[in-house]
């Protein structure tokens, strides 16, 4: 089965005009050119779609059911030349983005309402997945860019650092480190149980809090491992121990939860960073990266 636009247009015109004259005049044609343009869709279909009386011309019923789905189909050819450069232009298309838990909270937030205002007609597909996790996606294919940490540029993969901020103490309502009327020190939370993250999925924050107890020179009681900070909220709320979070995650509230400064840790240790392909094809991309300042 084979039909051009051009016999679809006359259909509807025919259609609509209820008359083979007045629907060449609309179309600028004559007559006969019109008549062997609907003949032809007809064979093409295998069907009659048409019956002339001689007061009008009417729909068989396999017209009328076919008439809204040849307006739908001119419709689209019509739309899609704008599609296509809308697409070429970053405006449309699709943009599919890795977030971690934290990201969430601080810039992913700030990348939706940008591509709600400026880029409303590019479809977009969050999923949430650790940092491992989005590496995978993206050198699969499966996302376009990622919000995630410690992943170094390579050939493959471009980087820009998008967010910093610092380390606080979560602690259980009550707890003793809440209670020393200042923010306690790493030594302080050492002579405690420490919730910490698995080396594997979560393995930029736990070699952080690695890193600071040992610039501290503190060797905590690591109790449990996690993945996601909200895992981790979630034992302290529980009272399985105390934990260091980025500053963003003190924004999630449990009942049996609070945050605490720590004495002498270093502000704005902890990054989050925009990943995407090196040499990729996704105007839309391009559009969220200018557009967000993370690249010119």
């Amino acid at each position: 089965m084979s039909f051009t636009l051009e016999q679809l247009r006359g259909f509807v015109a025919v259609a609509e005009e209820a008359n083979f004259g007045r629907a060449a005049a609309r179309l600028r044609i004559t007559q006969p050119p019109l008549s062997r343009q609907v003949q032809k869709l007809e064979r093409a279909l295998e069907v009659q779609l048409l019956v002339r009386t001689p007061r009008a011309v009417l729909l068989t019923p396999a017209g009328e059911a076919f008439l809204p789905e040849a307006r739908r189909m001119l419709n689209l050819a019509e739309a899609a030349p704008l599609v296509a450069r809308n697409a070429a232009r970053g405006t449309a298309g699709a943009l599919r983005i890795g977030f971690t838990a934290i990201s969430a909270l601080t810039v992913l937030g700030t990348w939706i309402r940008t591509i709600t205002q400026h880029l409303p007609a590019v479809e977009l597909t969050l999923t949430e997945m650790v940092t491992r996790d989005q590496v995978d996606a993206l050198l699969a294919g499966d996302i376009h860019v990622g919000l995630a940490r410690g992943v170094p540029a390579s050939e493959v993969l471009d980087t820009r650092r998008v967010h910093v901020e610092s380390l606080i103490l979560a602690c259980p309502r009550g707890h003793a480190l809440t209670e020393l009327g200042h923010p306690p020190t790493l030594t302080d939370v050492g002579r405690h149980d420490v919730v910490t993250y698995t080396p594997i999925a979560a393995r930029y924050l736990q070699e952080l809090v690695i890193s600071v107890f040992h610039d501290a020179g503190v060797e905590p009681r690591y109790v449990q491992q996690v993945s996601q900070v909200h895992s981790l909220l979630a034992l302290v709320d529980a009272g399985v121990g105390v934990g260091l979070v980025p500053r963003s995650a003190a924004r999630l509230r449990l009942p049996n939860l609070t945050f605490t400064e720590i004495d002498g840790l270093a502000l704005d240790v902890v990054e989050t960073h925009c990943v995407w392909r090196a040499g990729h094809n996704n105007p839309a991309l391009d559009s969220l990266l200018r557009l967000t300042g993370v690249r010119a």
